[in-house]
């Protein structure tokens, strides 16, 4: 059941793990995807997509996860628990 960004349900204070209303919508042009593509991407409906770019709601949980591997495997550079995906990359590398 998709309830993230469902009316009546509190905001979402400090969860987004760095997925950042800006970050969502860079990543969707990146993909040259609209909301209701991205949507279909994760599962989820389009005015959620909507609700995460304007920053009434973030992602939580699952959604979280997959934005994070569809940014990854799209080469999307992007901020997320204050590291950025390149620096990851690298050091999952074992780059210095």
């Amino acid at each position: 059941m998709d309830t993230e960004g469902a009316p009546g349900r509190e905001r979402q204070r400090g969860s987004g793990h760095g997925w950042e209303a800006t970050s969502i919508r860079a990543l969707r042009r990146h993909l040259r995807l609209s909301q209701t593509g991205m949507a279909a991407e994760l599962g989820t409906r389009q005015q959620t997509v909507s609700e995460w770019e304007t920053g009434l709601y973030r992602p939580r949980g699952a959604s979280v996860r997959l934005l994070t591997i569809i940014a990854e495997r799209a080469g999307f550079e992007y901020e997320a628990r204050g590291r950025s995906s390149k620096k990851r990359e690298d050091e999952d590398a074992g780059a210095p």
